[in-house]
């Protein structure tokens, strides 16, 4: 069920520009952006008509609960994702040195591991040209000697793998910190970047398929600036836009745009995800949500669940909730920036007949159709009053 059908009065705290879907600002006319020729958009998001469903890698993230814990007091600060910001890049307190030798740690421990690697592949081909030299080796010592080589290489590998793996985290909290000056701001319902803050109802965003060098494909989520004469980089001929990388089906990014959009308006209260559950008392709106009982859960819900639930409980839970996703009618639905600019229905106005199907393999794109006209908010409610009078 929508949450919009039921918008929420927010409360102070929130500035002036913060973001209402109710209450988008009339805009200019969309401009032709000759920046995204030659880029395969395949189908424009629509605005509002929230379902109120966040895509699984969010839902039930399986590095949050070891982050949470870790990180401890200072998790607020150093989580991508708290009630002011959605932190878009980190800055890391490093110099290029450490960078370069973290780098090539990376690479050696995870390219020859055994867990997960390399590790046995280049043992495999080892042990064969080990049979086929014995014969011509001076002796046993001589013929097993490289293959005594690679196994002590990878088990080094394998062994430093597993290291990074359980401290890793360790360095996340002693280098790494979300940046607030490149995020997506609820508060103000601005979009800062290094070139200046946006408003977010500028933004559109695309579903862009890209093509591998042996004809995979590759789907994403880009929210794209409508304006770029506003938001050129400077010497660049680049668009400013923002990749959030979701995995799963097309379904999934449907859902990753409705959970970024709840996360900005204020008149909703946040995504119940578990990244977000610790800081939901100090956001207002959502903060007066769960006051009234509307969320249905306790206040440490994900908290609990996570640490007394075992790996395959959780990884049963992902999977439902994958299927969930994935089943969910993300088509049909008016967009609500219709409303807004000018000439943005004619921009761009179709979808998928079946969003579902889109982008599976075998590759069913079907027909695109012409989105529902999206309805003026009290002409909406005076139709939904309407429907309501008539007896069922």
């Amino acid at each position: 069920m929508s949450l919009q059908n039921e918008p929420l009065m927010s409360v102070d705290g929130y500035a002036e520009t913060a973001y209402r879907a109710d209450a988008i600002p009339e805009q200019s006319y969309a401009p032709q952006n000759e920046m995204l020729r030659g880029r395969i958009l395949e189908t424009r998001l629509p605005w509002g008509s929230y379902l109120g469903v966040n895509p699984t890698t969010y839902q039930y993230s399986e590095s949050w609960f070891q982050e949470y814990q870790y990180i401890g007091d200072d998790y607020h600060d150093y989580t991508m994702i708290n009630e002011l910001r959605w932190s878009q890049r980190v800055d890391e307190n490093i110099n290029d040195f450490y960078r370069f030798a973290r780098f090539i740690f990376v690479i050696f421990s995870h390219l020859l591991s055994f867990k997960g690697g390399g590790g046995w592949l280049i043992f495999g081909v080892m042990a064969v040209c080990t049979v086929l030299f014995i014969f011509a080796a001076d002796s046993l010592l001589q013929a097993i000697f490289p293959l005594a080589i690679v196994v002590v290489i990878c088990s080094t590998a394998t062994f430093l793998r597993q290291l990074w793996e359980k401290h890793s985290i360790k360095f996340y909290k002693g280098n790494r910190n979300w940046s607030n000056d490149y995020a997506f701001c609820r508060r103000t319902g601005m979009v800062k970047t290094d070139i200046g803050d946006f408003p977010f109802y500028e933004f559109d965003t695309y579903i862009e398929m890209r093509v591998g060098t042996q004809g995979s494909q590759f789907h994403s989520l880009k929210l794209i600036h409508r304006y770029p004469h506003r938001s050129r980089f400077p010497n660049s001929t680049s668009s400013l836009e923002f990749d959030f990388t979701v995995g799963g089906s097309i379904a999934q990014l449907y859902a990753a745009w409705d959970m970024l959009q709840r996360y900005m308006d204020v008149s909703q209260p946040l995504p119940d995800i578990p990244q977000v559950e610790p800081f939901r008392h100090l956001d207002p709106t959502t903060k007066a949500y769960d006051g009234a009982g509307k969320r249905g859960r306790p206040a440490t819900y994900w908290r609990d669940l996570y640490a007394n639930s075992s790996e395959e409980e959780l990884k049963a839970l992902r999977e439902a909730h994958r299927i969930e996703v994935d089943s969910t009618a993300w088509g049909g639905r008016p967009d609500l920036m219709e409303l807004s600019v000018p000439n943005y229905r004619e921009t761009r106005k179709g979808e998928p007949e079946d969003v579902n199907a889109f982008g599976r393999l075998p590759r069913k794109a079907g027909e695109f159709l012409d989105r529902p006209q999206a309805v003026p908010p009290s002409e909406d409610a005076a139709e939904r009053q309407s429907n309501d009078e008539i007896p069922r």
